[in-house]
C-alpha cells in the first residue's frame, strides 16, 4: 500500500486549484461538494469557473500562480495540463507548505484523489494506487447501485441520535441498533417521511434496551485451502457478522482481513502435528465467548467436518447449551485435484475415493493398506508428509505397484501453489528433497492431466 487512505477534515480550510480548463473543472465539480475555501488560480478559467466565482462558490485569480499563493491551504492541486507549469507550480506549493497533486502525474504527487459514492455523511472512497482508474470507476457505479439514496438521510437523522444510544453496551449491542435501524426500521420510516424516522428510533431503542440479554451462539466455518475466492456466501457473512473468529494458523492472513475491523481474532494455532494450544482449551475459548453473548466463528482450514475435530468442539458446546451450526468449506483434496486437472472418481477406474490421515494422535494413522494397494484405487490423504515413508513402505508392503502415480500438491489454490507428480516407488525421496515448508496433499493413483505436467514434473520412472 503506498497510499494510505484517510478522510481529511477540510471544512473552513483551503484548497487551491492552479488551472482553468478540463482538468480543473473535473476537480472543482468534487472540491464544491466540501466545505472547503476553494481558490482557482487560471489567466483564462473556463465559463463554469468564473460562474462558481460570481455566485460566491469560490475565489478566482485571474492569472498565473505566484509565491504565497498556496500558503496555509490543505492541500494544492495541479491542474494545468502542462507538464512544465504543473511542476513549476507544484514547487511553489511545496515551499507554501500544502499537500500536492498533479492531475495525472502519480509519481510527483504526494495523495491522489479517489473515487467517490457520495451519500453524505456516508462516503466511499475507491482507489487503485493510480493504477486502473477505469477499474475504480466500474466498482463505483456498482457501489453506487446497492446503496439507496435515502442512506444518506438515514445517517444524517442517526448521527443526531448517537447520544441516545449510548445507553446500550459497547459493543454487540449498540451494533444491532444500528442494524436493525439501517436495514429494517429506518427505510420503513422514511417511506412514511422524514419525520416519522426520529419517533421510530425512540421506539427502537426502547425495544432494544428492555430486549433480553444477547444470546452467543457458534458457527464452524470452512475457511477452504486458502484461496479466499474460493469461500462460500455463508462463510463470508459469517466473517462479517462475529464477534469472535477463532482461527487455525492454515487460514491464509487473506481470508482474515474479510473479518469485522472490531471482531476479536483468536489464534490457536493447530496444524497437522500437535497444536500450540490444546483442544481442551480451544473448547473451552470457544464456549467462554459463546457463553458471554459472542456470535463466535470457530475458522478452520479447508472444511470442518473433514479432520477437523469438529464432534470435540460441537460436544462442548452443547455441553454448555451453546446453539452451533456448520457451514462447510472446499476441503483441500477438491482443490488439489483440481489443481491436477483430475477428478477424484472416474467411471471404470475408481467408484470410490478414500480420504485418509497420515498419522492420528498416536502416531502414524494405520488403514486397510491391502484393500488401498488394489489397482485403480484412489486416495487423498491429509497430513502426509511427515508420514510419506511410512505410508510408501505400508503400501508397497501390501502389493502396491511401484509405479503407481502420486502426485504431492502443496498450498493447494494459493498463489505459492506447488505440484510434485512422482511414483510411489519414488515418493521418498522425492517429497524430502522438495522441501516442502507449506501445507500438503497427497493424491495416491492419480498424476497430474498430460496438458498439465509441466508444471512440476518430477522422475517417475518406477523403481520397482
Amino acid at each position: 500500500m503506498q497510499h494510505f487512505p484517510i478522510f481529511l477534515a477540510v471544512a473552513g480550510r483551503r484548497i487551491v486549484v492552479s488551472g482553468g480548463g478540463g482538468a480543473a473543472l473535473s476537480k472543482l465539480r468534487l472540491l464544491l461538494k466540501t466545505e472547503a475555501h476553494l481558490t482557482v488560480l487560471a489567466a483564462n478559467a473556463a465559463p463554469e469557473i468564473r460562474d462558481w466565482a460570481e455566485q460566491g462558490k469560490l475565489k478566482l485569480i485571474a492569472r498565473a500562480m505566484e509565491p504565497g499563493d498556496a500558503l496555509c491551504a490543505a492541500l494544492f492541486y495541479g491542474a494545468n495540463e502542462d507538464a512544465a507549469e504543473d511542476a513549476r507550480v507544484a514547487r511553489i506549493a511545496h515551499r507554501d507548505g500544502a499537500l500536492v497533486n498533479i492531475v495525472d502525474n502519480l509519481a510527483d504527487s504526494q495523495f491522489i484523489t479517489p473515487a467517490i459514492v457520495d451519500r453524505d455523511p456516508v462516503i466511499v472512497a475507491i482507489g487503485t494506487e493510480g493504477a486502473a482508474p477505469v477499474l475504480a470507476r466500474a466498482i463505483k457505479k456498482d457501489i453506487e447501485e446497492r446503496l439507496p439514496p435515502v442512506l444518506g438521510t438515514l445517517a444524517r437523522i442517526g448521527k443526531t441520535f448517537r447520544a441516545s444510544v449510548e445507553a446500550l453496551p459497547f459493543g454487540a449491542k449498540r451494533r444491532d441498533f444500528w442494524a436493525d435501524f439501517y436495514f429494517s426500521t429506518g427505510p420503513r420510516a422514511i417511506a412514511s417521511g422524514e419525520q416519522a424516522v426520529a419517533p421510530a428510533l425512540e421506539r427502537l431503542l426502547a425495544d432494544h434496551l428492555n430486549a433480553a440479554p444477547r444470546v452467543g451462539r457458534v458457527e464452524f466455518v470452512g475457511a477452504g485451502p486458502g484461496d479466499p475466492e474460493l469461500l462460500t456466501l455463508k462463510a463470508r457473512r459469517a466473517l462479517h457478522e462475529a464477534d469472535v473468529v477463532i482461527y487455525d494458523s492454515l487460514v491464509t492472513p487473506e481470508i482474515l482481513e474479510l473479518a469485522r475491523r472490531e471482531a476479536t481474532l483468536v489464534d490457536v494455532g493447530k496444524e497437522g502435528f500437535g497444536a500450540a494450544i490444546g483442544q481442551a482449551d480451544i473448547n473451552a475459548l470457544i464456549v467462554e465467548h459463546g457463553l458471554h453473548g459472542a456470535h463466535v466463528v470457530r475458522l478452520k482450514s479447508g472444511d470442518p467436518t473433514v479432520f477437523g475435530r469438529l464432534d470435540e468442539e460441537i460436544e462442548a458446546c452443547d455441553g454448555a447449551g451453546l446453539v452451533w451450526s456448520i457451514v462447510p468449506g472446499i476441503t483441500a483434496a477438491s482443490a488439489a485435484v483440481a489443481a491436477i486437472g483430475q477428478s477424484l472418481t472416474k467411471r471404470q477406474r475408481n467408484g470410490s475415493v478414500r480420504f485418509i490421515t497420515g498419522h492420528d494422535m498416536k502416531g502414524f494413522a494405520d488403514h486397510d493398506w491391502a484393500a488401498l494397494a488394489r489397482p485403480g484405487e484412489v486416495a487423498a490423504i491429509y497430513m502426509g508428509k511427515r508420514a510419506a515413508r511410512f505410508i510408501q513402505g505400508r503400501l508397497l508392503m501390501h502389493g502396491a505397484r511401484g509405479d503407481t502415480p502420486v502426485t504431492v500438491i502443496e498450498n493447494a489454490s494459493r498463489p505459492d501453489q506447488r505440484v510434485l507428480s512422482t511414483t510411489l516407488a519414488l515418493l521418498e525421496p522425492t517429497l524430502s528433497n522438495a522441501g516442502l515448508s507449506g501445507p500438503a496433499l497427497t493424491l495416491f493413483g492419480l498424476a497430474p492431466r498430460a496438458a498439465l505436467t509441466a508444471i512440476a514434473d518430477f522422475p517417475k520412472e518406477a523403481a520397482l
